[in-house]
């Protein structure tokens, strides 16, 4: 499935997922094969949770790993979603061969 692009100037980061759609901050981002690949593994993510508990359980993790480490960054980049979506974004192939809840891999993995 190609995604639909929305570009968000002030977005507080360069590439978010929200299923269908990838929102970049500068319209340049999409062409930026890293990142998209990135985007597409949190859609994979988001359409074996329904959306709706996706986004529930990236909040509750991001709030207990702020709990945990007391710091923003060590708290997203503890998100099992994201470790997930980082560990594979230089392999452009990884959405072909990745079992389903794949991400349940990286929540006992402290980056």
């Amino acid at each position: 499935m190609k995604p639909w692009f929305l570009i968000w100037p002030k977005l507080p980061a360069n590439g978010m997922a929200i299923f269908p759609f990838i929102i970049v901050r500068n319209a340049a981002l999409k062409k930026d094969p890293l990142l998209i690949n990135h985007e597409r593994i949190h859609f994979r993510q988001q359409l074996e949770l329904l959306l709706l508990p996706f986004f529930l359980l990236y909040l509750v993790h991001y709030l207990a790993n702020l709990l945990r480490f007391n710091n923003h960054y060590l708290a997203y980049f503890n998100i099992c979603f994201e470790k997930e979506a980082y560990a594979n974004e230089h392999n452009m192939s990884y959405l072909t061969v990745r079992k389903p809840f794949s991400w349940l891999h990286y929540l006992k993995k402290t980056r």
